[in-house]
C-alpha cells in the first residue's frame, strides 16, 4: 500500500552477511554492493543480517559500516540498520542536545507517531540516555513550547475516530475565547485541545472554528503566537490536518534553497519507507510539480544519492 521498501523474497541472512563482508575487503569498500543489499531488505531482515554477521565474524556490523563509509552516505546506511524505535529516540536526542533545540523535528516525531509509538520511543530514549525524554525536553525548552512538547510526549491523545459536531462547536468557541477574543492568550486551552482530541475530531473543530471566525485556524495561531511557539503549533495543526502532506512539505523544505537539511531528509525517507513513503511521494509531486526522486537527484550526489533513490524508488 504505502511502502517503498518490502521484505526481500528468498531472503538469506547468512548469504547477505557474507556478501557484506566481501564488500569490505581490499582498499575502500564496494559501495554498490552495500547499497543493493541494505536498501533492498526490510528493517527486520537487516537486523537479522547484523545478528548473523556478529555470529559469523565476531564483529558489530554497524561499527564495520561506520569504519568503511563516510558522511551522509554513512548516516543513511546506519539509519537503515537501526530499529525504528531506536532511530527515532536517537533523532530526538540529536534534536535536543545540539546547539539550540530543533523544535521542528521534535514536533514532527511526536506529531506523526501514535501514543503507543511515542511511549516506545520514550522508553528507548531513557534506556539509551539514562534520562527521561520529558525531563530533557523541559530542560531544553521554555514557556509555551515547553508546555506543548511535554503535553505531546505524555501521549494522551484520544485515538478513536469518533467525531461529534456539537462538541467540536463548543471546543471551537472555547478556543476563540482563549485566543482571539481574549486579551492575551490562554495557551493551556490550545494545548489541551490540540494534544488530547482525536485527529478526526480536531479536523471538525478546525472546520467549526473557520465557520465562527471566517478564517482558518492557522490564522488564529499566527495572530496569537509568535516565534517558535507559532511555528510549532502551525506544524502540529498541519500534521493533524494531513500527516502525508505535512511530511511531503517537510521533505520539500529540507531540500529547497541553499544547502540541504540532510538529517530531516534521511529521517523521513528511512523512517517512512516501510510505512507510507509511497503516499508521501504522490502528495509531494502533486504539491510541488516535481517528483521526490527528481528533487533528491538534484540535491544530493554520489553514493548518498544512489542510496536515497534506491529507497524512494
Amino acid at each position: 500500500m504505502g511502502k517503498t521498501v518490502y521484505p526481500a523474497e528468498g531472503f538469506d541472512a547468512v548469504e547477505d552477511a557474507k556478501a557484506l563482508k566481501q564488500a569490505f575487503k581490499g582498499f575502500g569498500s564496494d559501495e554498490e554492493a552495500i547499497v543493493n543489499i541494505i536498501t533492498k531488505r526490510s528493517n527486520d531482515q537487516r537486523l537479522q543480517i547484523a545478528q548473523e554477521f556478529k555470529t559469523m565474524y565476531g564483529k558489530d556490523l554497524i561499527k564495520e559500516l561506520k569504519s568503511e563509509l563516510r558522511g551522509n552516505f554513512e548516516d543513511v546506511i546506519v539509519a537503515l540498520m537501526t530499529s525504528p524505535v531506536e532511530f527515532q529516540a536517537k533523532q530526538m536526542h540529536k534534536a535536543i542536545s545540539g546547539l539550540g533545540t530543533d523544535e521542528g523535528t521534535i514536533v514532527e516525531i511526536l506529531g506523526v507517531h501514535t501514543n503507543e509509538e511515542i511511549i516506545a520511543i520514550r522508553d528507548e530514549y531513557e534506556g539509551l540516555y539514562q534520562s527521561s525524554l520529558e525531563t530533557d525536553l523541559k530542560g531544553d525548552t521554555s514557556g509555551t513550547v515547553k508546555r506543548l512538547l511535554v503535553a505531546l510526549v505524555t501521549a494522551h491523545r484520544d485515538e478513536t475516530e469518533h467525531t461529534d459536531r456539537e462538541a467540536a462547536y463548543k471546543d471551537a468557541q472555547t478556543l476563540l475565547r482563549a485566543g482571539e477574543l481574549f486579551h492575551g492568550t490562554d495557551e493551556s486551552t490550545f494545548n489541551a485541545i490540540l494534544c488530547q482530541r482525536n485527529r478526526a475530531q480536531l479536523r471538525v473543530i478546525f472546520d467549526e472554528y473557520e465557520k465562527l471566525t471566517g478564517h482558518n485556524f492557522e490564522t488564529a495561531i499566527e495572530n496569537e503566537f509568535s516565534g517558535t511557539a507559532k511555528d510549532s503549533l502551525i506544524d502540529l495543526v498541519k500534521c493533524i490536518r494531513n500527516k502525508i502532506d505535512f511530511m511531503a512539505e517537510r521533505l520539500h523544505k529540507s531540500m529547497e534553497g541553499m544547502g540541504t537539511d540532510d538529517r530531516t531528509l534521511i529521517r523521513l525517507v528511512v523512517s517512512r519507507s516501510e510505512v507510507d513513503l509511497q503516499e508521501i511521494k504522490v502528495a509531494f509531486e502533486e504539491k510541488f510539480g516535481k517528483s521526490l526522486a527528481d528533487f533528491i537527484a538534484d540535491d544530493t550526489s554520489g553514493d548518498y544519492k544512489r542510496c536515497l533513490l534506491s529507497i524512494v524508488d
